[in-house]
């Protein structure tokens, strides 16, 4: 059965479909291709599992492929320029498409190639992780890491259609299925409790890869993100609030290295951080504290910062987040589970006690 949902932005607006065995829908994939120039990206990793199957679905057209090495310690300018070197060699034009066959750092890679190839070329998002499914893929978010920060070059650029098959799930690791559940928590936190109070119920069942319950998770978390992204695009508002956790949690992927720590378990442990600083402020009970950390270690996930990672290097990396105005740190707290703050400046004082603190004992 298929799902569809839709990401409202007038003209621009694209679905979102999410169901089992899609990628052998017949049509399915090519109605969303406008031009008969179509070059497929994919990883190491995926390549030999999907990609012939959807080059079979685009019959017809000129087909290309490219094939990249796997790892968040790929997602850099080096990566993006062999995409655009394939584009050039194979003489793509300003009428032609890609297809992001893959994990968040293909999607992003293959998105902010779309959005940068001749000034804006179609592109298409298959994601085959479910963090990709839940997150990544929708939204327009596209770009690469750099030394000192993640993500910090990029741009946002929507996509053609995001067709999330869950059938791929069944090969995921389950480090990375626990990875994408650590996004999946994240709406529960920012704005969906009883969504959350339904993960804390049924996590077992996520764990263990039961059909019904991924797609559940995977149709509500994009149903939240797709209202979110059509009320904020651009991120000057409510959009922000799908950061939580990240500002700590891509300070650990830096500090330590990309790839040492899947993007999905170091949002994890900031969204820790991000609940310990919540109740150090104020803002959340300690009861909800202790409730979003065994709800995350329920699903296989770090919670606690790498000792590697101590305060200075921490607010080192911090500094350079993109949230941040005029050098002042600026986090998405919680208020409540389901209730997220908009972007805040914080205590000095009072963030280098939470980074000390919590997870040091």
């Amino acid at each position: 059965m298929k799902q569809t949902l839709t990401v409202n932005l007038g003209d621009r607006s694209y679905p979102i479909y999410i169901g089992l065995d899609l990628f052998s829908q017949p049509g399915l994939i090519k109605s969303h291709v406008k031009s008969a120039q179509v070059m497929v990206v994919t990883n190491v990793t995926v390549g030999p599992l999907y990609l012939e199957r959807v080059v079979q679905q685009l019959g017809g057209l000129k087909v290309r492929t490219l094939v990249l090495p796997d790892g968040e310690q790929f997602k850099n300018l080096a990566t993006e320029e062999r995409i655009f070197d394939a584009l050039m060699e194979y003489r793509f034009g300003r009428n032609s498409t890609l297809i992001a066959l893959g994990g968040g750092v293909i999607g992003d890679l293959v998105g902010f190639a779309a959005a940068c190839f001749q000034r804006g070329i179609d592109y298409i998002q298959i994601p085959t992780t479910l963090l990709a499914q839940v997150d990544s893929s929708v939204g327009g978010k596209t770009g690469v890491n750099h030394p000192g920060g993640k993500n910090m070059i990029g741009a946002f650029y929507q996509p053609n259609c995001v067709i999330a098959d869950t059938s791929v799930l069944n090969t995921l690791e389950q480090r990375e299925l626990s990875a994408g559940i650590a996004e999946v928590v994240k709406y529960g936190l920012i704005r969906d409790r009883e969504f959350f109070d339904w993960l804390e119920k049924n996590m077992e069942l996520l764990l263990t890869r039961d059909p019904q319950a991924l797609a559940f998770a995977i149709h509500r978390c994009c149903l939240n993100k797709a209202r979110v992204v059509s009320e904020d695009e651009l991120e000057s508002g409510v959009r922000a609030t799908l950061n939580l956790g990240h500002t700590f949690g891509h300070a650990i992927e830096a500090g330590m290295g990309y790839g040492r720590y899947l993007h999905g378990e170091a949002v994890a442990i900031g969204m820790c951080q991000a609940a310990h600083l919540s109740y150090a402020t104020g803002r959340l009970e300690q009861a909800e504290v202790d409730r979003i950390i065994r709800l995350l270690q329920s699903a296989k996930l770090p919670v606690k910062p790498p000792a590697e990672m101590d305060a200075d290097r921490f607010l080192e990396i911090m500094t350079v987040d993109k949230k941040n105005i005029d050098g002042a740190i600026r986090l998405i707290l919680l208020d409540e589970i389901g209730t997220a703050t908009l972007p805040c400046g914080v205590d000095q004082p009072q963030l280098e006690a939470t980074l000390n603190d919590y997870g040091r004992s």
